[in-house]
């Protein structure tokens, strides 16, 4: 797994203004959430930062985040929120976590399908309902994906989380054993039904002859 490096600045002021002159002077308010102390409050160069996720999935990234004047060691973090301008999309604020690389983490996965579906070749139509997974595992074991082989699926088949068994020490958590893809038929065209309400009219009339 690639860890990115990002440098971070302290900063002592907070709040809605403190936040808006930062972001005016090329920079994002951040804070680190941390196990067993206190948050640090910081700030991130908004073009460091977007070169660091340009193209990349934000929920599996991992940085060492080296904080100016820090006394110890870069921190290995993953984000914990970001949050966007809902028009501009501009990046508001950051909020990152430690990770301990001994310790299990729960992070969101895309599920990829892998081979031709023969329900599908059949007419069929391959619905993939959760286009996402959480998955627990250590830090540096995070997958790229959750990969599921669809080639013998057939119309009517369906794949649930429980179904699904991920490599080496990887697990998905899920309370209830909900549906992550299926396969359906494909659905009547109007010409299909029209055709169908007219052989059953056909063949709903009854000859009777009297004798």
């Amino acid at each position: 797994m690639e860890i990115i490096e990002l440098n971070a600045s302290r900063r002592e002021k907070t709040g809605k203004g403190a936040g808006r002159s930062l972001r005016r002077s090329g920079m994002i308010p951040a804070i680190l959430y941390g196990r067993n102390r206190a948050p640090e409050i910081l700030s991130i160069k908004t073009k460091d930062f977007e070169d660091a996720i340009r193209n990349k999935q934000i929920g599996r990234l991992m940085f060492h985040l080296n904080i100016e004047d820090a006394a110890i060691d870069a921190k290995r973090v993953m984000i914990k929120e970001l949050q966007r301008h809902p028009v501009s999309y501009h990046f508001i604020h950051i909020d990152f976590y430690e990770v301990a690389m001994d310790r299990k983490i729960t992070v969101r996965v895309p599920v990829v399908t892998k081979g031709d579906c023969i329900g599908v070749e059949f007419g069929g139509t391959l619905q993939v309902i959760r286009r996402e997974l959480e998955v627990w595992c250590y830090p540096m074991q995070i997958p790229e994906q959750v990969e599921i082989d669809v080639t013998n699926l057939n119309i009517g088949d369906v794949v649930h989380v429980q179904d699904i068994q991920p490599e080496g020490d990887i697990e998905i958590p899920a309370d209830v054993n909900f549906t992550v893809l299926t396969v359906v038929g494909a659905k009547p065209t109007e010409e299909e039904l029209e055709e169908e309400a007219e052989e059953e009219e056909e063949g709903g009339e009854v000859e009777v002859s009297e004798e």
